[in-house]
């Protein structure tokens, strides 16, 4: 059986905020995952209460986007001026103590978050805004099923930090190669199965349908490209028969045919 919606996932929303932070440091996570460490008086009073919550980073591409920067306001109908580009990303880490900000950014080339992260350095700085909600996931599950590319490794390692002791994860990746892999820290019994994506055709499906699913109550969360996102979806549904006995979450990142992984 499913929880109780009454005491399942939900979402609370917050207030959106603007914020202009500093880079602080700028840290090589592989050879494709750089972290950018940003922090300064406007974090204060950051809110982030869900291991998958994601932010807005703004990046200017011309002199009217960056004054346009200065008064943007989130959340409100467009005033039809110029807007910088825009893109989601997870919050990786936050100490409020210290007043800093991790984000982990995929170096893929061209796309105005890939090529700000891959040029970043201390004293620059980074617009962001929300997040505009939380999905709120209690500790009501016994077992997690967290599936993603590169793109998710910052939610899913948010949330195996999260798992108390007498919980089991078990996690599938989908990176280009193994020097992509990460220490991914938990309390929790985690198994992580890390696929390379030309280790065979449609690698990370196949590895999704030879999965032992664990036991108890699950919580399934899926995090690639749309496309695939949605193909995973239907193995676990069809293959795994989870859509009566889980809650399953599929999301898409990013899409292949468009430029909006960053």
């Amino acid at each position: 059986m499913k929880p109780e919606n009454t005491q399942g996932v939900h979402r609370v929303m917050h207030e959106i905020k603007r914020r202009r932070l500093d880079v602080l440091r700028v840290t090589e996570l592989t050879p494709r995952m750089r972290r950018i460490t940003v922090g300064g008086p406007e974090l204060e009073g950051f809110l982030s209460l869900g291991a998958d919550d994601h932010i807005k980073l703004m990046f200017a591409r011309n002199a009217e986007e960056q004054a346009a920067l200065q008064t943007l306001k989130l959340g409100g109908p467009s005033d039809g001026g110029p807007k910088p580009a825009m893109r989601d990303y997870t919050p990786r880490r936050i100490d409020l103590a210290k007043g800093e900000l991790d984000i982990d950014f995929v170096i893929h080339g061209d796309g105005p978050a890939s090529t700000w992260a891959e040029q970043a350095a201390p004293g620059q700085h980074l617009y962001i805004g929300g997040p505009r909600s939380s999905t709120i996931v209690p500790d009501i599950f016994d077992s997690y099923l967290l599936i993603g590319d590169e793109t998710a490794i910052p939610a899913i390692a948010r949330r195996l930090e999260e798992l108390p002791a007498n919980r089991k994860a078990l996690v599938v990746i989908e990176i280009e190669d193994a020097r992509e892999q990460q220490v991914l820290n938990s309390a929790a019994q985690v198994e992580v199965i890390w696929v390379e994506r030309h280790s065979r055709e449609d690698a990370l499906v196949a590895a999704v349908a030879d999965l032992s699913i664990p036991q108890g109550q699950l919580y399934a969360w899926v995090a690639t490209e749309a496309a695939l996102s949605r193909r995973v979806r239907k193995v676990l549904l069809d293959d795994h028969h989870l859509g009566d006995t889980a809650e399953v979450k599929a999301v898409g990142y990013w899409r292949l045919d468009e430029n909006d992984e960053g």
